[in-house]
């Protein structure tokens, strides 16, 4: 019987290396294309004026609905309601708070 457990393999853990490097490449790529377009290394210039195509749409129907909804009825009126009085005030005390000091550098 075999108790050791041979039979299972360990692999070690991924670090995410990968994903790390393509974010950084990526970055790089983006800076490149933008230092090139500032540099004028890279000219973009527009050739021909875009032009919507011709639809031509014959037929159809739009939906019709018969639609009935609720009443409402909105208003006020007076009522007798609890409201809890509550008196605020300060007081004084002492605590300690921290403190800063900078001496500038002769």
């Amino acid at each position: 019987m075999n108790t050791t457990h041979e039979h299972y393999k360990e692999y070690p853990a991924r670090g995410g290396r990968g994903a790390r490097t393509a974010i950084i490449i990526g970055v790089i790529a983006v800076l490149a294309i933008i230092a090139a377009f500032a540099f004028g290394l890279i000219d973009v210039s527009q050739t021909r004026e875009a032009k919507a195509p011709d639809v031509s749409v014959t037929g159809g129907q739009a939906p019709a609905f018969d639609v009935d909804t609720a009443k409402v009825n909105v208003g006020s009126k007076t009522t007798d309601v609890t409201v809890p009085k509550v008196d605020v005030g300060t007081t004084t005390e002492q605590v300690k708070v921290p403190t800063v000091d900078v001496d500038k550098a002769n």
